[in-house]
């Protein structure tokens, strides 16, 4: 269904089906539209649509067809993004970047809103007639563009309106107006399915997936605990866990290699839980003798040995009301583990030398680098014990297996070591970051932090560079290079290093580049080239870094 405002001139008339050259832009046929003009027209967009799915070279080729065969001196393609609700202007004709940016409208907000409000074609013979022309870009502002006549057509599939094909000419001949409405009508038909799929592809899926993403975002900010650092997927995965398992009285066993942060997810663990303002106690199982262990943990009466001059509190009675984390619970002896079974299933136990029962209410977090489920198999752990420790495990990966959570940690440390230092590091060098993300990480965050806190103390401006880092890590970071020591290769690596840092900071300007390093261009140009350096690929990367 068609709208019309206004009332439009006679239609002109034609002879023969001769086109009037009055005026050269504007082609005139007694049929209204040149069938040899817009037939190529139909068949160059319908080659696009139907080989490659584009909707942007069929969109050029409307507008070209416009411009040059209707004589219309301003269009505009809009799309309507349902969820949000405006109405952009996709491409159009006549109009600067500016006024097309100022193109944006809702249902029902002047003839362009109005048309997908109502999923019919408006035509306004005489802009300056009609009240309802909002001109939000601008581009109407003309005396003579009041003259023109506006034709608006929608773009539907099925009952849904998904945008408008717009145009601004002058019409002497109503036929003629009537006519390129209902060419753009039959092209609209066409474009129907490529928009819907364009909006579901670059709008409707691109929203939905930056929607999930700020919801993982805020669910992960929430699940990790506060003192750690990093995003990765299997942390993500472990921080989900200890989530759920945090607020119950649960016994949790900790697996991990040693340095991956297992007593900071205790100390998380009992932030979470039911008792966190109760005290938190850790105890290293390894760290004493088996001849003073077991008094340590239980307590012991006043002379119930050499020494003991007056009755002690253990551990676990210091822990009453809170939680105890046992870290290294592997190193226990039979019998001292044999005593911590009963804890676990009674939580009583009676001190060194003494016969009275004292009860406490603690969670038990523990945690190992050894495969417990193994030793308890070999008979060196008891297997109840292990059952009852087994409750609720978390495995906490290693760094090599947290992807870019390693630069994250890196910075976070190179930041607070910096400001401890005094020092103003603001980065960390490319080759540098390359060198951290390939090393294996045996030691894990805690090797990842003295190794960057080292690097601030070692350098002298404000970035960490390769040639800071320890020599385990400065692997070779050129081309086709594998010799990991002498002074050649370690000269080598500095230098590549200094050239890729001077290329990224002056955006792959060569020139800018060397005037930085003392360099001639010439020079330049054949360290590059004995590197294998392309000033392209550090523009390329930060044109990436641009559109992030």
């Amino acid at each position: 269904m068609e709208t019309t405002r206004g009332q439009a001139a006679p239609a002109r008339e034609c002879h023969a089906g001769a086109c009037k050259q009055d005026d050269p832009r504007i082609k005139e046929c007694h049929a209204g539209v040149c069938r040899g003009r817009i037939v190529p027209l139909l068949q160059a967009m319908g080659e696009s649509l139907s080989r490659q799915s584009d909707l942007e070279p069929a969109l050029d080729c409307l507008l070209t067809y416009m411009r040059d065969d209707m004589g219309v001196t301003r269009a505009m393609v809009n799309l309507h993004h349902r969820e949000s609700g405006h109405i952009c202007i996709h491409k159009s004709l006549g109009l600067t970047e500016e006024e097309q940016a100022r193109g944006i409208y809702f249902p029902g907000e002047g003839i362009t809103g109005q048309v997908v409000e109502r999923g019919a074609a408006i035509v306004v013979p005489r802009i300056g007639d009609e009240p309802a022309i909002l001109n939000r870009t601008g581009s109407l502002s003309r005396p003579e563009d009041r003259e023109c006549a506006f034709l608006c057509v929608p773009i539907m599939r099925g009952r849904k309106v998904l945008g408008t094909i717009s145009a601004v000419r002058a019409y002497e001949s109503g036929e003629l107006l009537r006519k390129h409405v209902d060419a753009l009508t039959v092209i609209s038909y066409m474009l129907a399915q490529a928009v819907e799929l364009y909006l579901v592809e670059n709008v409707d899926i691109v929203r939905w997936e930056r929607r999930q993403a700020e919801l993982l975002g805020q669910l992960g900010e929430r699940m990790r605990p506060p003192a750690f650092v990093g995003s990765s997927k299997v942390m993500m995965e472990l921080f989900a866990l200890l989530h759920k398992v945090a607020p119950t009285r649960t016994t949790v066993l900790l697996l991990g290699e040693s340095g991956v942060g297992k007593e900071m997810l205790a100390k998380a663990i009992h932030a979470g839980g039911p008792n966190p303002d109760g005290p938190m106690v850790k105890f290293n199982c390894a760290a004493l003798p088996e001849s003073i262990l077991e008094s340590e943990l239980f307590g012991h009466e006043k002379g119930s040995f050499t020494g003991a001059t007056q009755l002690r509190r253990g551990r676990f009675e210091e822990a009453d009301g809170g939680t105890i984390f046992l870290d290294e619970v592997g190193e226990l002896s039979l019998g001292v583990q044999a005593k911590l079974l009963r804890v676990l299933q009674e939580r009583a136990f009676e001190r060194v030398g003494g016969n009275k029962t004292v009860t406490v209410d603690i969670r038990v977090v523990a945690a190992t680098n050894k495969d417990l489920a193994a030793m308890a198999a070999g008979g060196e752990f008891r297997q109840d014990l292990y059952f009852r420790l087994n409750v609720f495990p978390l495995v906490v990966p290693p760094l090599r297996e947290r992807g870019s959570d390693v630069v994250t940690l890196a910075e976070h440390f190179a930041a607070r070591y910096a400001r401890e230092n005094g020092k103003a590091i603001n980065r960390i060098t490319t080759p540098a970051l390359n060198m951290l993300m390939g090393y294996h990480w045996p030691g894990n965050v805690r090797e990842l932090e003295n190794v960057v806190q080292r690097a601030v103390i070692l350098t002298e401006d404000d970035a960490i560079h390769g040639y800071n880092l320890p020599l385990s890590l400065q692997t070779p970071v050129l081309p086709g290079h594998d010799r990991q020591g002498g002074l050649v290769a370690r000269l080598e690596a500095m230098e590549y290093e200094m050239l890729v840092e001077a290329l990224r900071l002056h955006r792959g300007n060569s020139t800018e580049a060397a005037r930085e390093l003392g360099l001639t261009r010439r020079t330049m140009g054949l360290r590059m080239k004995k590197y294998g350096l392309d000033y392209r690929e550090f523009r390329r990367e930060d044109r990436g870094r641009d559109a992030t």
